[in-house]
């Protein structure tokens, strides 16, 4: 296994969203992951494109913000290290829900969700496992809108 690829797996075991997963399933997550980060102000992705892809967040702040009306936008929440940044790329129609921006300097590791879709299809024990782990997420989400 090369030290790039080594390094990355061990990013991935030591980030909450994947405590106590398989090695078998870490394995391929990092066979779809890479290191990738973002400047201060940078927009990650915007509210309606298509939904490809998800990180997990080390370090820096990226504030998740939804429509309100054709040109405002509402703060919904902010992600910090340890959380986990996008949802839509598992759910029909994959398009993105929120928008996120980068409020400081970000350092994430990047996964292709359409790779991770077809290995979910190919192997439902980490499909399940994923589904679980990013519905977490997604209630949490609501939950935090609701309060707002």
């Amino acid at each position: 296994m090369k030290a790039e690829t080594q390094n990355l797996t061990v990013h991935l075991r030591a980030h909450p969203f994947f405590r106590d997963l398989s090695e078998a399933h870490l394995t391929q997550l990092t066979e779809c992951a890479m290191p990738t980060s973002f400047t201060a102000g940078e927009r990650i992705f915007a509210e309606g494109e298509v939904a490809n892809r998800f990180y997990l967040i080390e370090s820096g702040e990226v504030i998740l913000s939804a429509e309100t009306t054709p040109h405002e936008q509402a703060d919904v929440q902010v992600l910090k290290a340890g959380d986990v940044l996008g949802w839509s790329w598992l759910f029909p129609p994959y398009y993105w829900h929120f928008s996120a921006t980068a409020s400081t300097p970000v350092e994430a590791v990047f996964f292709y969700g359409t790779r991770l879709r077809e290995r979910c299809e190919q192997d439902p024990s980490l499909g399940y496992e994923l589904l679980k782990r990013v519905s977490k997420i997604v209630i949490g989400r609501l939950q935090t809108t609701r309060q707002e």
